[in-house]
């Protein structure tokens, strides 16, 4: 039988989505919180929602994502309970934290349902949990009182199960377009922008010798490009033109973000002659709000509006090979802190990501300071 100890419960720590149109600006107001992001934005984003009965795709997703686990650690005779907590909307993480408390758990692997290092993909999320913590009753800062200690799963953008699912998706998606087209198409792996500060800032630590010493977003990303193309090359000995692109670009002009914008590199690829694109999204797990708009509506119109031939590879989803890459890295895990030495599966150059933060890494730009749980920071270990 497995062995999952020192772990008694395994929390899924996600982004949240609104769930019916009256939820939509609250959720955004929670999302933007301390920006000073006025209404009027907020209902203009809001619309992105409208558009699709006002309710995000993304819980629903995790609710088959969480089903597909548990009949995964069911079948493998793992008899290790599964909780779910949001950042943003509900199941909020203190609500679920409360839960847990109430249900004996005394320490747990917290999966998130972000692949890669940077401040938005892995800090907020470990300060949030840090919040969520210092939220439960008689919490102590230094321990994180009775339970749950949390420790987070290591980044899985370069584990076999994530990467294998994404070579299908855009294997799959290649064969849905004419085979006139089929050679020639180009592919725009696609992940969310974020300010070039913070890809500067993501994966470097106060540490010497320790993260990859800051751009680990790109650096991550391009390593799953690199991947998927070299295994495209082998299955069906073609070498793809590929390239990273990015969408969701948000903030103020003047602030500098990762480029290029999938929408514009699709008018600049057609001007160059391309005839089609097969648009991979590998920087998501799941076909939430920027899937689903970002790049099924506004980049399938770009290419619409220069005559480009569009597909999008599927996300990774409930792909049986990615859901049991959850139970593989909380084995993988618990072996870890009882101190053995287990195998560590990872693609590419990269290797496996590591299990605790090291110091600063991802660092917080506008609160320093602030508490983050998962990592090695002075008094923030737990």
């Amino acid at each position: 039988m497995p062995d999952p100890s020192p772990y008694d419960a395994l929390l899924l720590v996600s982004f949240g989505g609104p769930e019916k149109p009256e939820d939509v600006v609250p959720f955004l107001e929670n999302v933007t919180r301390g920006r000073g992001i006025p209404r009027e934005r907020l209902e203009e984003v809001g619309e992105h929602y409208y558009r699709f009965g006002g309710r995000s795709p993304l819980n629903d997703l995790n609710r088959e994502f969480l089903a597909a686990v548990r009949e995964d650690f069911a079948g493998a005779g793992l008899d290790l309970p599964v909780y779910w907590g949001n950042r943003n909307w509900d199941p909020y993480l203190t609500e679920t934290l409360a839960q847990m408390r109430a249900d004996g758990v005394q320490r747990a692997a917290c999966l998130l349902t972000s692949a890669y290092s940077s401040y938005s993909g892995c800090r907020q999320y470990r300060e949030n949990l840090a919040d969520a913590v210092a939220a439960l009753p008689d919490t102590r800062p230094d321990t994180g009182g009775a339970g749950p200690q949390l420790d987070r799963l290591r980044h899985y953008f370069n584990h076999p199960g994530f990467v294998e699912t994404m070579v299908d998706a855009t294997l799959n998606a290649l064969s849905n377009l004419a085979a006139a087209d089929r050679n020639e198409a180009h592919l725009l792996f696609v992940t969310h922008s974020i300010p070039t500060s913070m890809n500067d800032a993501s994966g470097r630590s106060e540490q010497p010798g320790a993260g990859l010493g800051g751009a680990a977003y790109v650096q991550q990303h391009q390593s799953v490009v690199d991947l998927v193309v070299e295994r495209l090359r082998s299955a069906s000995g073609h070498r793809y033109p590929a390239e990273l692109t990015y969408c969701s670009r948000s903030g103020p002009p003047s602030v500098p973000w990762l480029e290029p914008d999938v929408g514009d590199r699709i008018h600049e690829l057609a001007a160059e002659g391309v005839k089609a694109v097969v648009v991979v999204p590998i920087g998501f797990v799941a076909d939430h709000m920027e899937v689903i708009y970002d790049l099924d509506v506004e980049a399938a119109e770009a290419a619409e509006e220069a005559g480009v031939a569009f597909v999008r590879a599927a996300t990774a989803g409930v792909d049986p090979r990615f859901v049991t890459m959850v139970r593989r890295l909380v084995l993988e895990r618990a072996a870890v802190e009882r101190g053995e030495e287990p195998e560590r599966p990872a693609l590419g150059t990269l290797g496996p990501s590591w299990d605790t933060c090291p110091p600063g890494c991802c660092a917080n730009a506008r609160q320093p300071g602030r508490p983050a749980l998962c990592g090695s920071d002075a008094g923030a270990t737990r």
